[in-house]
């Protein structure tokens, strides 16, 4: 009884969020947005989450200029489909409306190459790509097990040593992928005013003032202070509640 219960609570939720993201379509074909952005986060409320959803709910906060819930749904979305030209012009178009210009630090060395690499697929992407080759592998290993000739036995061992290798580095590439995720934490500025500050309390020096949109990485939080980094490696406090966090 109760696995039926739940069979019917998880369909109503899908044809409720489902519902909510139609509705939020036809308020903003209309030119409604706010009532499509209401009908959006409605669909978010029920743990309902999509790069198409995120993506929609962005191009609404971009029509009503709020910049910094347009830049969060954007980044939002790229994070469940990192390679969408559309989203990713998008958001550029959403940057523009930043006030801080800030110069970004290039990265250099070994960790910079594998990473961009790496970066081309999702982890889960990365997994799945290993995981197939080691079906194909496995192929390559009863050919070359039941092959009666020297010629296709030295086929496929080459075939299996060219898989082993995609093995590897797709395996290597899922685990530097998923722990850049996890410790990478992205977050967007959501008060129109934030200074950042050398210590984590209102009173200290103010090291740089940003604004809303600007993307900034967490390093570290203290009761309600969170310590973040900008993209020109200025490290500083700033309240946690002033940003919101991508994951």
């Amino acid at each position: 009884m109760k696995k039926l219960f739940y069979l019917i609570l998880l369909l109503s939720q899908c044809f409720w969020a489902q519902n909510g993201f139609q509705k939020g379509n036809d308020w903003y074909r209309k030119g409604n947005y706010n009532e499509a952005v209401s009908a959006y986060e409605s669909v978010l409320k029920t743990k309902k989450h999509s790069a198409e959803l995120y993506f929609n709910l962005g191009n609404a906060y971009y029509k009503m200029n709020k910049v910094a819930p347009a830049i969060y749904n954007f980044e939002k979305a790229l994070l469940l489909h990192p390679n969408d030209n559309t989203i990713k012009n998008n958001l550029l178009f959403a940057q523009k409306l930043q006030i801080d210009d800030i110069k970004e630090v290039p990265k250099v060395g070994f960790n910079k190459m594998l990473q961009d690499v790496t970066n081309t697929y999702n982890y889960n992407t990365w997994a799945w790509i290993a995981v197939s080759f080691a079906m194909v592998f496995l192929l390559f290993f009863i050919g070359y097990y039941f092959s009666e000739t020297t010629r296709f036995k030295r086929l496929f061992f080459i075939g299996m040593f060219l898989v082993l290798l995609v093995i590897i580095i797709s395996s290597i590439s899922a685990i530097f992928e998923r722990d850049t995720y996890k410790n990478d934490r992205p977050a967007i500025v959501f008060d129109v005013v934030l200074p950042v500050k050398a210590e984590p309390k209102s009173v200290s020096q103010d090291i740089v003032v940003l604004h809303e949109g600007t993307k900034v990485y967490v390093i570290d939080t203290l009761e309600n202070w969170k310590k973040i980094q900008i993209s020109d490696a200025t490290e500083g406090w700033v309240e946690a509640l002033a940003i919101k966090e991508l994951k």
